[in-house]
């Protein structure tokens, strides 16, 4: 598989959408190159130094790997692109923040006009089928870009059901389709989880495109109630555990081929 070209933006503009959503909107010479594929599930891998890297703003993520010891490393998380304006080259990523846990959320937090983001991209993989029976979304805020770019690029005959979960109401943002959409947001310690409302749904007639990304521990018992009582293909369905409560990006990352191994055992 051919590398994803390396580029970087320079914050042109931010905007804090929820208490724990920002949106940081990048321009400049550094995405001459960039184009979007055919897919609403774009993402671009950043590339967030740490604090008192010698090197930078702009730097090449491999070369700093193999010739910098790893503590200069930069930290690598993937976003998705939440709107990519061709005409006036603006690239817009909305991070989640939560105070100054993480790399890329503090750095979104405190971006100012001019500070660069580096990152490989774009690439993408999934796009909605406008030939599916309906469409089902899943998720939090982790997924919400990639949610809300689907939900606008569904054509006017489709139908999406969307459940998602957040904070509370300040957390909440609007979503707008050309397709009938049936939405309802879930606050965390309410009566209804997010599996819980996945398997309270009566389903349309028809087998849909799922898209399930978000919390993996949720993830995972979405994923078994589609496959095992639902009868979904597992195969067919977009299901990613973004990350998983109780630890950080890196201690993730260490398990996390162990659990989607675990995720694939459990059907």
């Amino acid at each position: 598989m051919e590398a994803m070209a390396t580029m970087y933006g320079e914050v042109v503009s931010t905007e804090r959408l929820t208490p724990t959503l920002v949106r940081v909107v990048l321009g400049g010479s550094g995405l001459d190159e960039f184009e979007m594929p055919a897919a609403s599930d774009t993402y671009v891998n950043v590339a967030i130094p740490p604090a008192g890297a010698s090197y930078g703003p702009v730097f090449d993520p491999r070369e700093v790997v193999e010739t910098l010891p790893r503590e200069q490393w930069p930290a690598r998380r993937r976003y998705t692109v939440r709107a990519w304006d061709a005409e006036q080259r603006r690239l817009s990523l909305d991070f989640v923040v939560h105070g100054d846990e993480g790399a890329a959320g503090p750095w979104a937090a405190a971006a100012s006009s001019g500070d660069v983001l580096i990152f490989n991209g774009p690439g993408s993989g999934y796009h909605p089928d406008a030939t599916a029976a309906w469409h089902l979304l899943v998720g939090d805020e982790s997924a919400l870009p990639a949610i809300a770019t689907a939900l606008e690029a569904l054509p006017t005959t489709a139908r999406a059901v969307v459940r998602l979960v957040c904070d509370g109401p300040e957390h909440e943002v609007p979503l707008t389709s050309p397709g009938t959409l049936d939405l309802e947001w879930l606050h965390r310690g309410g009566a209804l989880s997010l599996p819980g409302a996945v398997e309270a749904l009566d389903f349309p007639s028809g087998t849909p495109q799922v898209f399930v990304h978000g919390e993996a521990e949720e993830v995972r018992a979405i994923r078994r109630h589609l496959v095992l009582e639902r009868g979904l293909s597992a195969k067919a369905m977009s299901c990613s555990p973004y990350w998983r409560r109780g630890m950080n990006d890196e201690q993730w990352r260490s398990v996390k081929r162990e659990f989607t191994a675990a995720m694939d055992a459990d059907l």
